[in-house]
């Protein structure tokens, strides 16, 4: 490993303190809600308590085999009173802090990532029992600096949905387009026909790259009153546990999603979809966008 400079010694050393103090406020977190005894709900599972709270918020690891970009989902509804969204806010401020040190030390020195992945999980106090499980590869940041869903304000209704259309387009440039051909096995015929169609289109075109999302769980939220800024509802994406306050300690009215998200799109198509129908080079999912819309 190239030798690290000093700041980034500090750095990895400020992550270690901050995944610390992220871990104590995660537990004081599960803590205050079994003390509280809020009301919860978890999807598909049998119980909502405070073992069920602390496996979603300590849940920071890579199964085997696990796309890094995938996060495990531990979704669920619990009435908070505002001793219990008051810690909620503050872990989500250490949170916060993980991220911050994050980018700091990969725009600093990017291989101090992989030290700081194999520091942190030492720091863990249940990581020995983890690992004896099996199947638990390596610490996963992502899933330790994801926010924690919190509602703005008292909700009435909770409409929990699959939402299983979404999807990430980069732009990707011919030259661009090329070099990544050229990187796969350019004797195979797929390989020189894409090659061949990208020769046929202008230079300076763009392309878009387009990577489909995961299914998530959405919550659209209907505020018992309507927000400062006149809004009655709003939709959260909700991977973790949501939050709501709640001064009566009721939960609010919701719905059980179905187990599993639908296996075709859900949405009807755009009418003013900007990409072709069809890819223009498979091998890299990317489509030509449709000359109206450049």
């Amino acid at each position: 490993m190239p030798e690290m400079h000093p700041a980034s010694y500090r750095l990895l050393a400020d992550l270690e303190a901050a995944f610390d103090a992220l871990l104590a406020q995660l537990e004081q977190v599960v803590t205050t809600f079994e003390r509280s005894g809020c009301p919860a709900w978890a999807f598909a599972e049998p119980v909502a308590d405070a073992a069920w709270l602390r496996r979603a918020l300590m849940d920071m690891w890579h199964e085997e085999g696990q796309d890094g970009r995938e996060t495990r989902n531990y979704i669920g509804l619990i009435a908070a009173d505002t001793p219990l969204i008051e810690e909620v806010v503050k872990a989500n401020q250490a949170k916060a802090r993980i991220s911050h040190l994050l980018q700091q030390i990969k725009q600093t020195t990017p291989h101090a990532l992989s030290e700081a992945k194999a520091l942190l999980p030492q720091r863990h106090p249940h990581v020995n029992a983890l690992l004896r499980r099996g199947g638990l590869a390596k610490l996963h940041l992502k899933q330790c600096w994801r926010q924690l869903p919190v509602a703005q304000a008292p909700v009435a209704r909770v409409r929990l949905a699959w939402y299983s259309s979404g999807r990430s387009i980069k732009r990707l440039s011919v030259q661009e387009a090329e070099a990544k051909l050229l990187q796969l096995d350019t004797q195979a015929p797929h390989v020189q026909i894409q090659l061949r169609k990208l020769a046929g289109i202008p230079s300076q075109e763009i392309l878009a790259q387009v990577q489909a999302q995961a299914p998530l769980m959405r919550a659209n939220l209907f505020y018992v009153e309507p927000l400062e800024d006149g809004h009655t509802r709003r939709a959260l994406n909700v991977a973790l546990p949501l939050f709501l306050p709640a001064p009566e300690q009721r939960l609010p009215d919701y719905n059980t999603p179905p187990a599993h998200p639908p296996t075709q799109r859900t949405r009807a198509r755009r009418r003013d979809e900007k990409l072709e129908d069809d890819a223009f080079l498979p091998s890299l999912r990317a489509y030509r966008y449709r000359q109206a819309s450049i």
